[in-house]
């Protein structure tokens, strides 16, 4: 599959996240005569139960998902990077103490587990990127951790231990960059869970509160109304159906295209 569509719909995607705090919007404007009214000329996706126009709700939406899925991805990785990395060289106690925390975080069900935080902590975007973060480092904890055990008995990183370089030169200069390429593709696909996510807290009524605009949120005041105005639920849909698609999408052929460059750098078969 070609992919000038998914990189379209993701430059889309961060164009209007990026660019709604400067684009003429009101998401939030009531206009009562334009309840659910259909899609038309000057509101090409309709009105919502409100009568505000589901256009500019949804381009707020696209900074809110775009948000989340930023701050979430990159906390995620980050910690759960450390964590893995570091207690892995360690080994002995420390790495059987990792595996047993990972594998206590695992045996939940992670959406529930985010549901049941962001419940304690309450509704908010903040709350929702601690509860998703919570949740989301245990991948690349555990990511890292089994590229550490495969790569600390190199030699050379077992020459660069013999010649008394520090334990954090090491993971920093002789194992984080090797890897870099399945901590990325594992961040792609980190992505495109956090977007479905997100949405389904705001959906639950747990991520951002009213009047903010969320995918998530909009789904669930469509709900109400699918028989006589399906374009509430349908915009939401299949804007979140069209990103999760491409970020798969253009993850699988990053993660071919990373093993093919280790494939020829090391000169293994796939």
């Amino acid at each position: 599959m070609r992919l000038w569509l998914p990189l379209a719909i993701l430059l889309a995607w961060f164009g209007m996240a990026l660019g709604a705090q400067w684009l003429p919007l009101a998401p939030n404007v009531i206009d009562l005569p334009q309840i659910l009214a259909a899609p038309g000329e000057g509101a090409w996706l309709g009105h919502d139960d409100l009568g505000r126009q589901i256009a500019d709700r949804l381009v707020v939406g696209a900074r809110t998902s775009l948000l989340v899925s930023v701050w979430v991805v990159g906390l995620s990785l980050l910690a759960g990077t450390l964590f893995g990395t570091a207690t892995a060289y360690r080994g002995g106690w420390w790495d059987k103490l990792a595996v047993q925390l990972v594998d206590t975080f695992l045996a939940f069900p992670g959406i529930l587990l985010a549901i049941a935080l962001a419940g304690l902590l309450g509704p908010g975007i903040d709350n929702v990127v601690i509860a998703l973060t919570a949740v989301g480092w245990v991948g690349y904890a555990r990511l890292s951790r089994a590229q550490v055990l495969s790569l600390k008995h190199r030699e050379h990183v077992q020459a660069a231990m013999c010649l008394g370089s520090s334990h954090w030169c090491i993971m920093r200069k002789h194992l984080l960059p090797l890897m870099a390429a399945p901590l990325i593709v594992e961040a792609t696909f980190g992505v495109a869970a956090v977007v479905i996510a997100e949405a389904g807290l705001s959906f639950l009524g747990l991520g951002v509160q009213p009047p903010q605009a969320s995918w998530g949120a909009m789904i669930r005041d469509g709900t109400r109304y699918m028989l006589v105005a399906p374009h509430m639920v349908l915009a939401p849909g299949i804007a979140i159906f069209a990103v999760v698609l491409s970020i798969n999408l253009l993850g699988d052929r990053l993660r071919d295209r990373l093993d093919k460059r280790m494939t020829a750098r090391t000169g293994n078969p796939a």
